[in-house]
């Protein structure tokens, strides 16, 4: 995780004012549709995911590597989940949103963000290396969890149509839950290293005090918090746009993804610059597996609690994509070192998956 530019002798001031504004903003104006306020939201909104991001790079400075990309999966994954409930608990019930979400969290990192760093390193490194086994460790839990949730769906005969019934969506539930730990404890325990840089390629950056630390979790925390309630009052306004727009409804599950990828986004192509490579990964690959491993059983949750059915299998098409892009995946990192070939191929897949979306 690329750390560097979080500062630890000090918290700055907007990372404190932002988590408040936002706070304010959400009691204030409530719920807006498409309307100017609408926007102050959306400032405050994308304030607080940076904020957030600071407090979690402090925190994660604090206690270590691979523990900081950890923290920040886990941050975004917690923001992930509280805009989907927000926008599952608004308007008319969307059933596919959280299949559409997920399938674009993976498809946006295995191609798009994985792909930018790539070509981000390339160009300034020509060539950039990282450890296979990490690498592979990530796509051995990834492809399982997404094959589980968004395509097997589609085969089981319990169910007509991608559902699962109640028994299956709870057995799923707890497969990737179960997979997340295993992946856990391989990546902070037992395998440790397969998951960390070289030590030339390690920046140094002197260790918060433990009062700092403790202050960055507590903003942290409100951070999210400012975001959960502050997604939930934009959700009329996404549903609106879209609908205006005349877009196909499962773009909302990619504005839900690529807004929850932007703390993801901008650590990992600033370390993928810094010829730090196996960070990005650990970034990207990290925040797919933490988003399927909790976000599934935590919404799964909340829709048997509401009584909303899930949509979970994607498309014929959709699955074709999907798995191409895993086998792709698969000889990208089989090498241990990429290039600028690579990352563009990436990048014309989630230029597919994109264009696919609006002309299925």
């Amino acid at each position: 995780m690329d750390m560097a530019g979080a500062p630890t002798d000090r918290i700055p001031l907007y990372t404190i004012a932002l988590p408040v504004i936002g706070v304010a903003a959400w009691l204030v104006i409530g719920k807006a549709g498409l309307e100017p306020l609408a926007l102050l939201l959306v400032a405050a909104l994308l304030g607080n995911v940076i904020a957030a991001v600071h407090h979690a790079e402090v925190v994660a400075i604090k206690v270590g590597e691979p523990f900081g990309a950890i923290i920040l999966a886990l941050a975004v994954t917690t923001i992930e989940v509280g805009m989907i409930i927000a926008l599952m608990l608004t308007g008319e019930p969307n059933p596919a949103l959280m299949r559409d979400s997920v399938h674009a969290v993976v498809m946006l990192v295995v191609h798009g963000l994985a792909g930018l760093c790539i070509v981000v390193g390339a160009i300034r490194h020509r060539e950039s290396e990282f450890r296979v086994e990490g690498a592979n460790a990530f796509l051995a839990v990834l492809i399982p969890m997404a094959t589980l949730v968004l395509v097997v769906p589609n085969f089981v005969v319990s169910a007509p149509g991608p559902y699962y019934t109640p028994l299956q969506l709870t057995f799923v539930s707890i497969a990737c839950l179960a997979l997340y730990g295993a992946f856990l404890f391989i990546q902070t325990n037992w395998h440790k290293d397969y998951f960390l840089a070289g030590r030339d390629d390690v920046a140094e950056v002197a260790p918060p005090s433990g009062r700092m630390a403790l202050a960055s979790f507590g903003l942290m925390c409100v951070s999210l918090f400012s975001v959960v309630v502050l997604a939930k009052s934009l959700s009329p306004a996404l549903l609106e746009g879209v609908g205006a727009a005349g877009a196909p409804i499962a773009i909302a599950g990619v504005i839900v993804a690529a807004v929850v990828l932007l703390p993801e986004t901008t650590a990992a192509v600033r370390a993928a610059a810094a010829n730090r490579l196996q960070s990005s990964l650990n970034l990207a690959l990290g925040s797919a597996v933490a988003c399927i491993g909790l976000t599934v059983p935590t919404v799964a949750v909340v829709a048997w609690w509401i009584g909303q059915p899930l949509q979970l299998g994607i498309s014929p098409g959709a699955t074709v994509l999907m798995g191409l892009g895993f086998l792709v995946a698969i000889i990208t990192y089989g090498t241990g070192r990429t290039n600028v070939l690579s990352g563009i191929v990436h990048l014309v897949l989630l230029a597919a998956y994109i264009f696919y979306i609006f002309a299925p």
